[in-house]
């Protein structure tokens, strides 16, 4: 068993590394561009929304019912018209990208230290490279990408986005898994 405090240079340089890898995925390769459309009259849409008085932070569906209320005919005529979504409002400004960055990255120590907890108590100092590598990748895959799915499940993003989404994850676990591999005290 390894103590988790001899592990904090791969939890922090996985974190670090790892962020700038998904800055690079985001921002420099086109892999995620066609993820988000803008709505057709997003004016009108816009200005519906701000004049019912939506609260940020709040997670609205539609249309929405009562799971008692979902096979009334006056509900089933709605879910046939459709559409059929989901709304996530935001607070009003210009997106908070510093504040955003700053809960990514504390995410991603989140997730190299979960990485950490189950690779230090399952695993001796001199353990060989490709079993940590092996193990951490898992662990931080999972951290990364499995919960994405239930977006592609229950709230209808397409399968494809959802992939592209765990496939960065693959990339981020294979990055915390090679820092881990690397850095693993010797025995």
């Amino acid at each position: 068993m390894v103590s988790i405090t001899a592990l904090w240079l791969p939890i922090l340089l996985s974190a670090v590394i790892v962020f700038v890898a998904s800055s690079i995925i985001h921002m420099a390769l086109p892999i995620h561009k066609s993820d988000y459309r803008k709505l057709p009259d997003e004016d009108k849409i816009t200005d519906a929304l701000r004049s019912s008085d939506v609260t940020p932070g709040r997670v609205y569906v539609f249309p929405y019912c009562s799971m008692k209320d979902m096979k009334s005919p006056e509900v089933q005529e709605k879910f046939k018209r459709g559409p059929i979504g989901f709304i996530t409002i935001r607070p009003s400004g210009a997106p908070a990208m510093g504040k955003f960055l700053v809960q990514w990255f504390v995410y991603c120590i989140v997730v190299s230290i979960f990485t950490a907890c189950v690779v230090a108590s399952t695993l001796m100092p001199g353990t060989q490279y490709m079993r940590v590598f092996h193990l951490a990748g898992i662990v931080a895959f999972v951290g990364y990408s499995l919960a994405l799915i239930q977006n592609a499940i229950w709230k209808g993003e397409t399968w494809g986005v959802t992939f592209k989404h765990a496939l960065d994850g693959l990339i981020y676990g294979l990055l915390t898994a090679g820092t881990f591999g690397w850095l693993w005290p010797k025995g």
